[in-house]
């Protein structure tokens, strides 16, 4: 039987964890860089030069990905606005810095001379929003004790686990030499004979799986609960599983999610593919023009545009929804289907390996639950979720609307 989270009435500490969910949310951001493997996800979309895209915001780095596939137009959307103002930046930054100004912010994450690049090439670029809040928030990639990748609320915790290696030179330089190895073999002893039995202890365990933690990851409780059923030794079995796939089953070289995590920046050989030289140039010559932003739901964004969405990447936000909104899920689902191009793509991510959600949420004049209505390809799912390499999603979902 697959496991749900059936909507009741919310307790006291769904309420609590709401309101400190929702006021950690709504004044942060909470993303500085997007932990969904594009590379998985460009063999799922197969997008073409007509494909319209809509993907939710996050930091913005898939959506320059999928830009270089050239697609005909590409929907950010996140109801988040300091999500869309990174993305705001980096745009501006494509238009009008050269490589080496660009990597040095978004992939050293730190720039000596950024807040003068700021004030004479970036902030007119920028939305009132976003320059209200980059005016604020230039620091970020000025300061000499750390990267723009420690700040934000997922780089508190990237900042913490740093502060935490940095105290224990064993581990700090296990974990140096873990990033260098030249093979796989290579890896998982190190991973085995120097990390691992440092690494996890009850302190550990302990600290991540509180809540606080999660929502700073911008995982609420409703997400939280999902990986409890499925795991017996709850989210920390859970995380340290997920640690031990990517450590000891997929070669590190090229996995610049975790590089970045641990060490605060990008290598040039290691990186998101906008942070290339090459692709820089090709989103500055024009494919960055596809991208537009949008401070929206993804409900609202539907009702309001006249285009049909060929591809869509929605993450993992129907996970929560599910439990805390289930009237706003079958609305937005709703949406997506009314203005999904026949044969639409469409990719989600869960906490769960098989979203009990997509039996039970119902949609449409005849009320049929969405595993009815949608085609799914989960061989595909399966073979590339192996591969992806931030491995912290237990679902990877691949579905097509009706033709």
């Amino acid at each position: 039987m697959p496991l749900a989270l059936v909507a009741t009435r919310p307790s006291l500490r769904d309420h609590i964890d709401r309101r400190i969910f929702n006021a950690i949310w709504s004044r942060s951001l909470v993303y500085n860089t997007c932990w969904e493997d594009p590379a998985v996800d460009r063999q799922a979309l197969a997008l073409g030069h007509d494909d319209v895209v809509l993907v939710i915001t996050s930091a913005g780095c898939n959506a320059l990905d999928y830009a270089l596939r050239a697609p005909k137009r590409i929907h950010c959307v996140d109801a988040n606005p300091r999500q869309n103002a990174l993305l705001e930046l980096k745009i501006a930054a494509i238009r009008t810095l050269a490589f080496e100004d660009f990597f040095r912010i978004f992939g050293e994450g730190y720039h000596e001379r950024f807040e003068c690049l700021y004030l004479e090439r970036l902030r007119s670029e920028l939305s009132p929003f976003a320059r209200q809040w980059w005016d604020r928030h230039t620091h970020w990639f000025t300061s000499r004790r750390g990267s723009f990748y420690f700040h934000g609320l997922s780089g508190i915790v990237a900042r913490c686990v740093r502060g935490w290696f940095s105290a224990q030179p064993k581990l700090r330089a296990a974990t140096i030499d873990l990033l260098d190895a030249r093979s796989l073999d290579e890896q998982r002893r190190i991973y085995d004979e120097r990390v691992a039995p440092v690494l996890w202890n009850r302190a550990v365990n302990w600290i991540i799986s509180r809540q606080f933690v999660m929502n700073l990851l911008g995982v609420p409780h409703p997400q939280r609960r999902l990986v409890e059923a499925q795991h017996a030794d709850g989210v920390a079995g859970f995380i340290r599983e997920s640690v031990q796939y990517v450590f000891r089953q997929l070669p590190l070289g090229n996995n610049y999610f975790w590089r970045v995590y641990l060490t605060g920046r990008y290598g040039e050989d290691c990186c998101p593919e906008y942070l290339k030289r090459g692709n820089f140039e090709r989103l500055k010559a024009g494919l960055v023009d596809t991208i537009t932003v949008h401070t929206n739901t993804v409900t609202g964004f539907l009702q309001q545009t006249d285009e049909r969405i060929s591809r869509y990447v929605l993450l993992d936000h129907m996970d929560w929804m599910s439990s805390y909104h289930p009237e706003a899920l079958r609305e937005e689902w709703e949406a997506i289907l009314d203005r999904a191009a026949p044969a639409a793509r469409i990719l989600l991510r869960s906490a769960q390996a098989r979203p009990a959600w997509l039996d039970s949420q119902r949609v449409g004049a005849g009320d049929r639950p969405l595993r009815e209505i949608l085609r799914f390809h989960d061989d595909i799912a399966d073979a590339l979720q192996a591969s992806d390499r931030v491995h912290t999603y237990a679902g990877f979902v691949i579905a097509d609307a009706p033709a």
